[in-house]
């Protein structure tokens, strides 16, 4: 029997799929038997989402595809590039998964291969199927498993596509089909009788759907699992026992049903009584024997490593924790840090390396666990003509696995010379996009043997890290760029004319690219200085060449002697005239240090903080216009402000007052007060204490800009 699962209805925007889900399961069960796979489903397409939804599936429980129940067209992975590109997609096994659709293999990281077609005929597509076949079907697809598959998709593609026309349903008897039973001990021995000899074996017998429930269980399993038979029947072994209940377990469960192979494992039962599991899969769940294991040293000696050894693989909780720690990472050095962490630890690596690739040459973009680390400047700028086990990872885009500095040595000679004290390698090349973005160097301080399977999820885990790394490369790429485009915009030193001191500050906000609209200068001028400080809206890229431009102008506007109403007048216009949706504060001021005045315009900016030589602090409520960029007859009235020898001018942006649960007079007072203590100190360093103590600077949700001008003694 094979059991089809059809899943919830689709939305009435798909009731041709609706009304062809019996069309479907037939069908699908149709071409497993025709081709002998034995798991599948079929997906429909939401054309209005462009989204594949999952509406049958047969052979395997629904659960083992649940990433995947709703997948986009744009998403990596085999039926929605079927779909894309309306071809046969065919990984033939594990490490071809890995490869290729890592994001599955760290998932399932057994041994199946897989086919995926779309649904299409040449005017439509309807969706796709994928089939899979057990890890002993041969690596490549047959031309007859070919056609045979390519004619069930066609002929169900021709079945929707006249149920849409005639707008009928297609109603067919059946969601489960029941295939002709296999010969075997059912059609000679009567259930009674087998029940006996079942009962009378001395070893445990188990029998689990393919939803890992347990169907029948003998007297002598219940024993060994200390459980009566009445509370394990209907029930998960997993949950029905405690001690078992180990992702590793239902792992090996998984495993099985998808490879069709026997898997086995050992499992520990309180206080100390070893017990040994092994699975037989079938197309219709699997029979599970136990038995009592031998003593722990005489597993440690003749089990299969597979079975004992603690850094066999990665199991599947740690390999989603780590891809979730991933999509986290900023940076390149974050990355290194999470694979050294989470990936070398849980393999049983002792040293790592992270290559990446420029002008034809590598790079050592991080490493760990190396005792000298000069050992890894050998790799850095080897060209990538050159004959190394990193650089053929990364052409090649095929992982090296050494066991041994002897296979090593023989494959590549010339590295005897250059030993780093290790003793076995694994080299993942990190492929990102279709491309390869570097290589992953684990390192062993013991010979290691690779089996398959651990080859398998190390080459998924390489496409994991390929991905988070290929972020962190474009995020750092984007950090370097941001922060040279604000050095650049902003002025690179301040030059106050006699009579005044200056310092500044910039700090871009947290959130965003890093770059921003915030931006201050000294403007100098005959007869007088003028001094500038303004906020664009945003913190982007676009925020910071339109705060460029009004610099300019600024500077544009004071050099040819306008007042500063008219500068004030002139660069609201300007940013009306450049087009753009974005408004902008401005606090603009002509400093006249002879006569200790200052005249003064404001657009919607902060008021600044006059720190009197007495110490007292007062906010300067100044007269005003709107922000620039709103009405182009807009005024900008002007207020003198007195200068006396030792004041302190504090402008800013409002991402040094203003902050989410902040309160903008309470901050204001704050900054008044500190102000007010340490307003003597020189003003480079008063800069950065008012910085520092700033809570809204410190969670930089917004550009912050600072500017102090001191009115110096005149004697």
């Amino acid at each position: 029997m094979v059991a089809v699962s059809d899943g919830p209805g689709p939305a009435p925007a798909a009731d041709r799929a609706s009304a062809a889900l019996p069309v479907l399961s037939l069908a699908l069960v149709s071409m497993m038997q025709e081709v002998q796979a034995h798991s599948g489903a079929v997906y429909l397409l939401r054309p209005e989402e462009r989204v594949l939804e999952m509406t049958v599936h047969a052979g395997m429980p629904r659960a083992f595809a649940a990433p995947w129940e709703r997948v986009g067209l744009s998403a990596p992975i085999p039926v929605a590039d079927a779909v894309r590109e309306r071809r046969l997609v065919w990984v033939g096994g594990e490490e071809a998964m890995a490869r290729c659709y890592p994001r599955i293999a760290v998932v399932l990281p057994y041994p199946f291969a897989l086919a995926a077609l779309p649904v299409a005929t040449e005017r439509q597509v309807y969706g796709a199927v994928f089939v899979t076949w057990p890890g002993a079907h041969p690596s490549e697809l047959s031309d007859g498993e070919r056609d045979q598959l390519w004619a069930a998709c066609d002929r169900l593609a021709l079945r929707l596509e006249r149920a849409a026309q005639e707008d009928r349903p297609l109603a067919l008897d059946t969601a489960e089909v029941v295939a002709t039973p296999v010969a075997g001990v059912a059609d000679t021995l009567g259930s009674v009788e087998a029940a006996r000899m079942v009962s009378r074996l001395p070893y445990g017998l188990v029998s689990m759907d393919l939803h890992g429930r347990i169907a029948f269980v003998n007297a002598a399993a219940a024993e060994l699992l200390g459980r009566p038979a009445g509370e394990l029947l209907g029930t998960l072994p997993w949950v029905s026992v405690p001690w078992l209940n180990d992702p590793m377990y239902e792992d090996r469960y998984r495993g099985a049903l998808l490879s069709q192979q026997m898997t086995s494992f050992v499992a520990l039962r309180p206080p100390g009584e070893w017990l040994s599991f092994r699975m037989y899969p079938s197309t219709t769940g699997l029979s599970m024997r136990i038995t009592r294991a031998r003593t722990v040293a005489e597993i440690a000696r003749g089990a299969p490593q597979a079975d004992v050894s603690p850094s066999r693989l990665v199991t599947i909780s740690q390999v989603l924790g780590l891809a979730a720690a991933l999509t986290e990472a900023a940076g390149v050095q974050d990355v290194v840090q999470l694979v050294w962490d989470e990936v070398a630890a849980a393999v049983g690596s002792q040293a790592l390396v992270i290559l990446g690739t420029q002008g034809g040459r590598l790079h050592v973009l991080g490493h760990r666990g190396y005792p000298d680390p000069h050992t890894v400047e050998r790799f850095h700028g080897l060209p990538l003509s050159e004959r190394t086990p990193g650089t053929h990872a990364l052409n090649s885009g095929v992982p090296s696995f050494f066991d041994s500095q002897e296979e090593l040595e023989r494959l590549y000679p010339g590295l005897h010379s250059t030993p780093d004290g290790f003793a076995a390698w694994a080299y993942l090349p990190l492929i990102a996009s279709g491309r390869p973005v570097g290589t992953c160097v684990l390192a062993y301080a013991e010979p290691h043997v690779f089996p398959a399977d651990e080859r398998a999820v190390l080459t998924s885990l390489g496409g994991l890290i390929a991905q988070a790394l290929e972020r962190a490369q474009l995020y750092d790429a984007k950090h370097r760029l941001a922060h040279g485009l604000q050095q650049a915009l902003l002025p690179h030193s301040l030059a106050p004319p006699p009579g005044i001191e200056a310092a500044a500050r910039y700090l871009p906000a947290t959130h965003g690219m890093e770059i921003g609209g915030d931006f201050y200068d000294l403007v100098p001028s005959l007869p007088l200085t003028a001094a500038v400080i303004g906020d664009v809206q945003g913190h982007n890229v676009t925020a910071a060449g339109l705060m460029g431009q009004i610099r300019t102008g600024v500077r544009a506007y004071t050099t040819v002697g306008q007042a500063p109403h008219e500068v004030m007048s002139s660069t609201n216009r300007l940013l009306i005239d450049l087009g753009t949706e974005l408004f902008a504060s401005c606090l603009y001021l002509r400093l006249d240090p002879a006569r200790g005045q200052a005249v003064m315009a404001r657009a919607g900016h902060p008021p600044p903080l006059l720190r009197r030589p007495d110490g007292r602090v007062r906010v300067l409520d100044l007269a005003g216009g709107p922000l620039l960029g709103i009405d182009a007859a807009a005024v900008y009235p002007t207020t003198e402000v007195s200068l006396a020898p030792g004041s302190v001018l504090v402008l800013y942006t409002d991402g040094l007052v203003e902050a989410p649960g902040i309160d903008i007079e309470d901050s204001l007072v704050g900054l008044g007060g500190l102000l007010s203590e340490i307003g003597d100190q020189p003003l480079d360093k008063l800069a950065d204490e008012l910085v520092q103590h700033s809570a809204a600077a410190r969670d930089r949700m917004d550009d912050v800009a600072v500017l102090l001008l001191r009115a110096a003694d005149r004697t």
